[in-house]
């Protein structure tokens, strides 16, 4: 039987994709110690999606181990071999702020961990496709030196502009810029997936992701924006807006809807390749209207504040251009927009019946 391993299998994308290969017929073992209990408290932990994992599914196989331990990834890898078909990559310590508490530890999660499993992958199971959910964060705030303009809720391209219709694509450059320490960890990975695609001839694709979200998501305020933001609305909760007059913009892309570019990519791959993901003009909104579409369907008003000072590294409006994956994989389509994420992600929350915070 073909085997997939997923790391950060109990996280969003992770979850996602470990239901989405059983389903094609695959033995999935997924790789998780729960570190995101450790980035964020207890209420971000992800143990209850191991245990619905572990429930769920008699070909889901649990694996404790972090990604940074050589010894336990390269038994893990031997264990099956060339039985492996692919390598989901995503497991990582993904927000800005807690990066610049522990940059060690950011770091050797991000890109250490990266390139342990990519060395295990060239070791054992050379064929497999291996695929890395990296970040738009790479380009750091190179998007926030676009000609911007502002709108009534929301900050929007000039017109004129070659990204304007479509959104940025993979030209934008990574350097000359302010990332943030988690960017510059990313980065590093991305570089060194791409570069054992190139310089190895092995299967690896590039996921560049903007805001990835859907029903699963243990949003905090430090990572996952839409689904605390939810979160907030449904209990009451205080919610704190960081600059650019709540106007920023994002494109949010379901779980779902990524999970099937992997599967696409998976099934013929192109070895070093770069793709940015998101929403893309399908699928985006400012955190204004955000707040407007959860207050909507909550039917609850929400308690928010606005503070002057962005996060570092933060971007005013960013759109992806998805064309060169639809290029490459014409069969791909999105199944979900803006307003079907958000209702999702409310219920959701409500499925693990949050409580007044």
């Amino acid at each position: 039987m073909a085997v997939v391993i997923v790391t950060g299998s109990c996280g969003l994308i992770g979850a996602e994709t470990v239901r989405f290969y059983i389903s094609k017929g695959f033995d999935v073992v997924g790789v998780d110690n729960n570190m995101r209990s450790y980035f964020f408290g207890e209420e971000a932990s992800t143990h209850w999606s191991q245990l619905k994992l572990e429930s769920d599914f008699a070909n889901y196989t649990h694996a404790s181990i972090d990604i940074r331990d050589e010894k336990a990834v390269d038994e893990l890898f031997a264990k099956y071999s060339t039985d492996i078909s692919a390598v989901i990559h995503t497991a990582a310590q993904p927000s800005h702020d807690w990066a610049a508490r522990e940059p060690i530890t950011d770091f050797s999660v991000n890109a250490g961990g990266t390139l342990v499993l990519l060395e295990a992958t060239r070791k054992h199971c050379p064929e497999a496709a291996f695929l890395f959910t990296s970040t738009n964060k790479v380009y750091g705030d190179t998007p926030n030196f676009l000609p911007l303009v502002e709108q009534e809720t929301r900050w929007e391209l000039d017109p004129a502009h070659p990204f304007a219709e479509h959104g940025i694509d993979e030209t934008m450059s990574i350097d000359r810029c302010t990332h943030s320490l988690f960017g510059v960890s990313k980065a590093a990975a991305d570089l060194l997936v791409q570069e054992y695609g190139r310089y190895f001839n092995m299967n690896t694709g590039v996921f560049r992701g903007g805001c990835l979200t859907g029903g699963g998501h243990s949003g905090t305020e430090l990572h996952g924006f839409l689904s605390y933001l939810a979160r907030c609305c449904m209990t009451g909760r205080h919610y704190s807006i960081f600059g650019y007059k709540g106007k920023q913009v994002r494109d949010n892309i379901h779980s779902s809807d990524l999970v099937n570019m992997l599967w696409h990519f998976h099934q013929a791959p192109r070895p070093g390749e770069v793709y940015n993901v998101g929403g893309s003009r399908h699928s985006n909104c400012s955190m204004l209207e955000a707040i407007h579409m959860c207050e909507e369907y909550t039917g609850k008003k929400m308690d928010y504040t606005y503070k002057e000072d962005n996060r570092i590294g933060d971007h005013i409006w960013y759109i992806s251009d998805v064309r060169k994956f639809q290029s490459h994989y014409p069969d791909w389509k999105y199944t979900y927009d803006i307003k079907a994420i958000i209702q999702e992600v409310i219920e959701g929350w409500r499925a693990r019946d949050v409580k007044q915070g």
